[in-house]
């Protein structure tokens, strides 16, 4: 399996390319929607990566302040905020259970695809470092905000098949009183030479043989995994 460390470090742009071709149905952001309205609200954003959701969530939030431990994943993300025009952004460099931000200061507490990072890297006491990232997540919240979470159900399968090292992540989840739901994030490529270039470095060789043309790409399915915690009423900001 590709070494996702480095490639967070060095491949930056490459990963972004990658990610932009993911979700072609544009499922994302509409199952955000069926649990939280982000429009005018504030919002956090641990682990942004490239800005594959800060790109769905800035310009509809009344602010939005972003964090990754890499910067030159930030950078990539930083560069899209830019060429969006947009006003109502901060992005700093932070760990998940650090967070430069103050007490109940967010409507909208999300991370994508981030957090499971901590089960691979802190091994041993996983369950701790989790806690405190859910912790931190907590602490920034407003009474009335909510915490979204976004990980993995499987790439290359068409009904969710989560990685068996992240099993007992999820269920910590649950036991945390979080509520799970699940849909597909396909990519598409414009072509299987494309494919070719930007699925083995991310996912490995063997995820080619997932991948299937047709009339308008090259589809790799994907499932993805949503879990949220959310409170009462939201108070919402004019832009």
């Amino acid at each position: 399996m590709p070494d996702h460390q480095t490639i967070y470090q060095q491949e930056a742009e490459r990963y972004d390319r990658m990610v932009m071709r993911e979700d072609v149905d544009g499922n994302i952001l509409h199952a955000i929607r069926e649990i939280i309205d982000p429009a005018g609200l504030d919002v956090v954003e641990l682990g942004a990566g490239t800005g594959r959701l800060t790109t769905l969530l800035a310009p509809l939030a009344h602010s939005i302040r972003i964090f990754d431990a890499s910067a030159a994943m930030l950078a990539v993300a930083i560069e899209k905020l830019q060429a969006l025009g947009l006003g109502n952004w901060q992005a700093q460099t932070a760990d998940h259970r650090v967070l430069p931000v103050a007490d109940a200061s967010a409507d909208l507490a999300i991370s994508g695809w981030s957090i499971c990072y901590l089960v691979d890297w802190a091994e041993a006491d996983w369950q701790g470092e989790v806690r405190k990232a859910l912790a931190e997540m907590r602490r920034i919240l407003r009474p009335d905000g909510t915490i979204v979470i976004i990980e993995t159900m499987g790439t290359g399968v068409e009904t969710p098949q989560p990685p068996e090292k992240l099993l007992a992540y999820y269920r910590l989840l649950e036991a945390e009183g979080f509520v799970f739901t699940w849909f597909r994030t396909d990519y598409r490529f414009a072509s299987m030479a494309e494919a070719e270039e930007l699925v083995p470095f991310f996912f490995g060789q063997e995820m080619l043989s997932a991948c299937r043309a047709t009339g308008e790409g090259v589809i790799l399915p994907e499932c993805t995994g949503m879990w949220w915690h959310a409170n009462k009423k939201i108070h919402r900001k004019e832009r």
